[in-house]
């Protein structure tokens, strides 16, 4: 059991594969791929320092589904873990139905040429994974990921039906950067600068981005503004949980974050369409990614917290009425560093990769199609967060949010 490939080698893939190689008891046999190789190598000898456990390393272009195939075949390996770029999920769930290996991924794909992430593209795959017999779990980081399955243990133990639900990403971490993104800057960017949408009265309102800031006493945080932003697991719970009401994402930034971002955009920085500069094509939000800080490399500068969680509102299965529940996770960046040499971004993604890549490797989420992680049992996922890094808790409110 466990032979498991991994495609991609951010800051995501050097948290995810360090826990994998901790838990070789689930990950027998590891292959970390992806375009540069030497990244590859840099965690494996990472991985060998601090578990002792080797890995195997490969260069991949993730675009070639024939090289992928290849190299699935030539592993062995029982499932694809896709922690590369959302452009790629396609191709490489491609490559997973030609050699016949289970799939999963953290986040939805999107087409590079369009900043617009949604399921269709790869809800679209259901049948062709069902009669193949294999497994697609869509987004399995925290948010979406976490928080989804948040929703369906609150579903399952706490309340009949969920009226409203709003999820709360707050980073209360400092890196001591003018101006950095804790992921991969051109997905950041892309996702930050777009329009927002929120699910309310069976249809999506759409806003401008950045223009709707609400203060928030964050748990061992403190108060910190979020902002509604579009994010994918709002499609899916809308989906899944038809009685939702109204869904919304928030994530928290600070002043020079959405200064600098707010001038990166009117000067044409964040552009994804490509433009001629000296006689040589480029993209510049490609070109600014290059002189922004490796996400990757702030492990070591970042201190402080993070808090991710839902507040949902719903009817009580005991029978006495709506409440309303906080469900969330506080985790360390020093901590994180500590343990597996990155901040708590790459971490809090990193981990919910490993267990939902270990739900299908145990058996316990293998069920053929592609599904979504609300729509498989929570409590095993919820178990291995507590033993692994993540812990949750839940709290009960005086009432539904009054913003």
């Amino acid at each position: 059991m466990g032979n498991t490939l991994v495609v991609g080698a951010g800051g995501v893939a050097w948290a995810s594969v360090h826990k994998m190689a901790m838990n070789a008891d689930i990950f027998s046999k590891i292959t970390l791929a992806s375009r540069t190789k030497s990244k590859c190598d840099a965690i494996a000898a990472s991985v060998k320092e601090r578990t002792g456990v080797e890995i195997t390393t490969a260069a991949l272009n993730a675009m070639d589904v024939g090289a992928t195939v290849a190299l699935l075949r030539e592993t062995g390996a029982e499932i694809l873990v896709n922690l590369a770029l959302p452009y790629q999920d396609l191709k490489l769930m491609d490559a997973c139905l030609e050699a016949g290996v289970h799939y999963l991924d953290t986040a939805n794909y999107e087409p590079e040429e369009e900043a617009k992430f949604e399921y269709h593209w790869q809800w679209a795959y259901q049948e062709r994974f069902k009669a193949a017999g294999l497994t697609a779990i869509l987004g399995s980081g925290f948010d979406p990921g976490v928080t989804s399955v948040f929703a369906t243990w609150l579903k399952k133990h706490k309340l009949d039906t969920i009226r409203q639900i709003d999820i709360l990403d707050c980073n209360g971490g400092d890196n001591g950067q003018t101006f950095a993104t804790n992921f991969n800057p051109e997905i950041n960017l892309r996702e930050v600068l777009a329009d927002v949408r929120h699910w309310e009265a069976g249809e999506w309102k759409v806003s401008p981005p950045m223009t709707t800031k609400v203060p928030f006493d964050f748990p061992e945080v403190g108060e910190k503004n979020m902002y509604l932003m579009y994010h994918e697991e709002l499609e899916s719970l809308s989906t899944h949980f038809p009685e939702i009401e109204r869904a919304r994402f928030w994530m928290t930034f600070g002043d020079e974050y959405i200064k600098h971002a707010t001038v990166l955009n009117n000067v044409g920085m964040t552009r994804i369409d490509p433009v001629m500069h000296n006689g040589v094509e480029i993209i510049p939000i490609q070109f600014l990614k290059t002189l922004l800080p490796d996400p990757g490399d702030l492990g070591a500068l970042t201190k402080g917290k993070t808090c991710i969680g839902d507040i949902a509102t719903g009817e009580a299965k005991d029978g006495s009425g709506e409440k309303t529940y906080y469900i969330y996770n506080i985790c360390d960046h020093e901590e994180c560093y500590r343990e597996v040499g990155s901040q708590a971004v790459s971490y809090t993604t990193g981990v919910p990769a490993m267990i939902g890549a270990a739900m299908v490797l145990k058996g316990l989420w293998r069920e053929p199609g592609v599904w979504n992680m609300e729509q498989r049992d929570p409590d095993p996922f919820m178990d291995m967060l507590n033993a692994h890094g993540l812990p949750w808790q839940v709290h009960e409110l005086d009432g539904p949010v009054d913003f």
